[in-house]
């Protein structure tokens, strides 16, 4: 076998910032399959050209064909399914491409992945890892009140984005029991940092603020979230690639909740200082309530004690220093905002 692995969805936000962590870190080789949607971006990775231990193949989960090809030419030892439609809004206006994406492309990658792992000699068999990437979204919503989203905490995904990578977790859950595939899961709360599309919260108000234009908020913004910076995040998944136990799912959370409206709030101030409007005003008074998201979860938090105590895992940054970061990188990478918006037009 050769010392390789397989990343789904690498020119995404996530998969692309594990991608950067990877290589500035290790020389294992990666072979990145993204079949580059909106959200996909070969920028993102443009600092690995020239970089022989990174091979990108343009090719989508759903392509059975495709995928077996793959395996059969470059057998990986482990494979990270970043893979999948994550905007709850795009979710709601056409779930569609959510269920081809996130229940048959992850169906496809378990397939193809089981009889290539069935051909292994035992050695590289007990090896082997599918590692599968997830939401805290699938737990549903919480009172204030209530307490974090634990491993055990039952499903009740509220939206087709929810619902469909509920799907797939049960899905990624079955092939071990059922087949003795070594599968393990993260569940992830609220990522946010460099190179995330600009319709999230973070990037959408960033951009935003910096147009002059108004920076939307669902309800009445009290809505909470856990955020956790992603290179933070990266950093969990490698604990759970390097010794996280098969069959197991990994609650991967920030420790930082904060309501939407306190998020927008945190950024205007840092722009504030940063990148003062050329009127003198605030960026505080682009503020604009707009009606809330259908079906909108009112709280997510995620208890990251199990990974903590079983793989010695925490995060590193706060909201506070990670948000900081995130707003010098916006700032620094204006072009790189404008160039996947204008794509996308």
């Amino acid at each position: 076998m050769f010392f390789m692995i397989f990343i789904t969805g690498g020119a995404g936000f996530i998969g692309s910032n594990f991608i950067i962590n990877w290589f500035n870190q290790f020389s294992e080789p990666v072979v990145n399959i993204d079949k580059l949607t909106y959200a996909g971006n070969e920028k993102n990775l443009e600092q690995l050209s020239g970089n022989k231990n990174y091979i990108f193949s343009k090719t989508d989960i759903t392509d059975e064909k495709a995928i077996s090809e793959l395996f059969q030419k470059y057998k990986p030892r482990a494979i990270l399914n970043f893979a999948a439609e994550s905007h709850v809004d795009r979710s709601i206006t056409g779930p569609g491409e959510f269920i081809q994406t996130n229940i048959v492309g992850t169906f496809n990658l378990l397939q193809c992945t089981k009889t290539f792992w069935q051909s292994l000699e035992k050695a590289e068999k007990e090896s082997f890892v599918f590692l599968h990437v997830s939401t805290d979204e699938v737990y549903g919503s919480l009172s204030l009140d209530d307490a974090a989203f634990t491993e055990t905490t039952p499903y009740a995904p509220n939206s087709p984005y929810s619902a469909s990578k509920a799907s797939s977790d049960h899905l990624v859950r079955a092939y071990h029991h059922t087949y003795g595939l070594p599968t393990v899961t993260t569940n992830c709360s609220n990522n946010y940092g460099p190179l995330q599309f600009p319709e999230k919260l973070i990037p959408l108000v960033l951009h935003n603020c910096l147009k002059g234009k108004p920076l939307p908020i669902y309800g009445d913004g009290l809505n909470v979230r856990d955020w956790l910076y992603v290179t933070d995040h990266c950093e969990a998944i490698l604990k759970v690639l390097e010794n996280g136990e098969a069959g197991e799912t990994y609650n991967i959370g920030g420790w930082n909740e904060m309501k939407n409206i306190e998020v927008v709030d945190l950024i205007c101030k840092a722009l504030d200082e940063l990148r003062p409007r050329s009127d003198g005003k605030s960026y505080l008074t682009q503020k604009t309530f707009v009606p809330d998201r259908l079906g909108h979860d009112r709280r997510y938090a995620i208890d990251a004690t199990k990974i903590e105590q079983k793989l010695g895992w925490k995060p590193k940054e706060t909201f506070a220093t990670g948000i900081q970061k995130t707003v010098k990188w916006y700032l620094d990478n204006e072009s790189w905002v404008e160039s996947v918006l204008k794509r996308n037009q």
